[in-house]
């Protein structure tokens, strides 16, 4: 795919795809790479998604559907693709370039699943609001980028797509996310949403405790010695069968030794 330098994306100008470099990076024949791009760029001519935005004049949630190309040019002979990104899409990839600041990105980065990346968009955009909006089933699925065939069982759409991008998100972004399910009877018609900021890593850098200075040997002798004139204290730590005197004798070596470490005086 290649984009005029300078020029950037329009609804003018077009991408231009080459179906040999597809041959060459997918080890398949020119004709087989051709095919394969018609193929995608004409389901991609067919698909459609929903976009929700506030109409600047009511303030009120406006609703836009709108294809992905607007326009496919074929050069069989050269096989050759070119492509025309449909207004809305152009408008929105302006938007997102501008929102694309690298703590964005250190956000998203982490993410393997499109859906995640996805649904974070979707739910920073209301990191500020006291309430988030419900997010009705079917438009949700088509914010997703979800087609009406893929993913029709809750239990697969769940899975596969819900719970895996709350997961991640919860993860390896700035935010933590969780969400209630609402229901018409017994189907699920939609999805609300709750968001925490988490707290950012504390890196200011911690006092050090200053440990308490090391007796001298002078200070652990007057110790000793003040603790072995006390009789309760050397009766305590003495052996069966030792004398008073014996019992000192003993404590005040291996205190010296540091076989024996001092204690209070209880």
């Amino acid at each position: 795919m290649t984009i005029t330098v300078g020029v950037g994306i329009s609804t003018d100008t077009p991408l231009v795809i080459w179906a040999n470099r597809y041959a060459t990076t997918f080890d398949v024949t020119l004709e087989a790479g051709y095919w394969a791009l018609k193929e995608a760029a004409k389901t991609l001519f067919d698909r459609q998604f929903t976009l929700y935005l506030i109409d600047a004049d009511t303030k009120k949630e406006k609703r836009i559907t709108s294809r992905w190309v607007s326009q496919v040019g074929y050069v069989d002979d050269a096989a050759k693709l070119e492509i025309i990104l449909s207004p809305a899409v152009v408008k929105e990839i302006t938007r997102l370039e501008s929102q694309f600041t690298r703590y964005y990105l250190e956000q998203t980065a982490p993410l393997t699943s499109a859906y995640a990346v996805r649904l974070y968009e979707l739910l920073i955009q209301w990191q500020e609001a006291a309430k988030l909006p419900m997010f009705h089933l079917e438009s949700f699925r088509q914010q997703l980028g979800l087609a009406d065939h893929e993913l029709i069982r809750m239990s697969d759409f769940k899975k596969r797509v819900l719970d895996l991008a709350v997961s991640q998100i919860n993860e390896h972004t700035d935010i933590t996310v969780n969400y209630e399910q609402h229901k018409a009877g017994r189907i699920i018609t939609g999805f609300t949403f709750k968001l925490k900021k988490k707290h950012p890593k504390d890196v200011t850098p911690k006092a050090k405790t200053q440990s308490k200075p090391k007796q001298s040997p002078k200070n652990d002798d007057e110790n000793i010695e003040t603790l072995l004139q006390d009789e309760k204290w050397v009766s305590k730590h003495a052996q069966t069968g030792e004398s008073w005197e014996q019992a000192r004798t003993r404590l005040r070596h291996e205190a010296k030794t540091g076989k024996f470490t001092l204690a209070p005086t209880p």
